[in-house]
């Protein structure tokens, strides 16, 4: 489980990488060798192919390294040039659209790979300005978050189903970590009082995460708990997720673990 970040910087960013290179090769063998009209497949993301969320993963990795490199694309300065956060998305999509889907798996191959050069290079305690800014390692953790999302979706274009990991409890901290932000997104105060997350792992570990003593609780699978915070989950949908008490009932309504 990820541990907080020590304050010298000395997080284990080897590890990290590590885990981020299996997620992205996991999907990549999911996507490896599929069929012409397999890229067209819809996802649930609205609007999105299979082809679609690939070259979305191939362009934000791209911007990732331009945000630590100051590259010519940097996030937070792409996003001051677009009318929106939806148009910085769109317009990697649509990059990848003029494109043949092995072409967009090829560019994600390259794109992966030269992020994972310049993370590996990054000063633990760098500060990475992506949006509000996080230190090196939760960068890692957030790239790793995104492709696991991502890769929900295209398991669900293909009707496949996907096997939870271990590589869930950089999610599951993540998501906690995250719920400040979540908060604010959603315009909402937080109610009084610590949360605690304590989730079974894949293989059957307990993860968890904020004071034992807290008021509040969140527990269940970290399935589960991942997919709520990438909000891949319908809130009405069955759930081992369980709420004790206010904070807890609003955390899994506003969980958030992206931008």
């Amino acid at each position: 489980m990820p541990a907080p970040e020590s304050a010298d910087g000395s997080d284990d960013l080897a590890s990290a990488l590590a885990d981020l290179h299996a997620e992205q090769e996991s999907l990549r063998t999911v996507v490896a060798g599929l069929a012409t009209d397999d890229w067209f497949r819809p996802t649930p993301a609205r609007g999105w192919d299979v082809r679609d969320t690939i070259a979305h993963l191939a362009d934000t990795d791209e911007i990732a390294v331009d945000t630590c490199t100051n590259g010519p694309r940097p996030l937070n300065r792409l996003a001051e040039t677009m009318a929106s956060a939806e148009d910085v998305t769109l317009a990697g999509v649509l990059r990848g659209r003029r494109l043949p889907g092995t072409a967009v798996a090829a560019w994600w191959d390259e794109a992966s790979a030269r992020e994972r050069d310049v993370l590996a290079a990054l000063d633990p305690l760098t500060r990475v300005p992506w949006g509000l800014g996080m230190r090196a390692r939760s960068f890692v953790t957030a790239r790793l978050m995104e492709t696991w999302a991502h890769g929900l979706d295209v398991h669900a274009a293909l009707g496949r189903s996907p096997v939870d990991t271990d590589r869930l409890c950089h999610v599951a901290w993540l998501g906690y970590r995250s719920l400040p932000y979540a908060f604010s997104v959603a315009g909402r105060e937080p109610p009084p009082g610590a949360l605690r997350v304590e989730l079974a792992g894949p293989d059957g570990d307990t993860w968890a995460f904020g004071a034992p003593g807290a008021p509040h609780r969140v527990t269940g699978s970290a399935g589960d708990w991942c997919r709520r915070c990438v909000q891949r989950q319908d809130p009405r949908a069955p759930t081992s997720l369980k709420a004790q008490g206010d904070g807890a009932e609003a955390a899994l309504e506003v969980a958030r673990a992206f931008l």
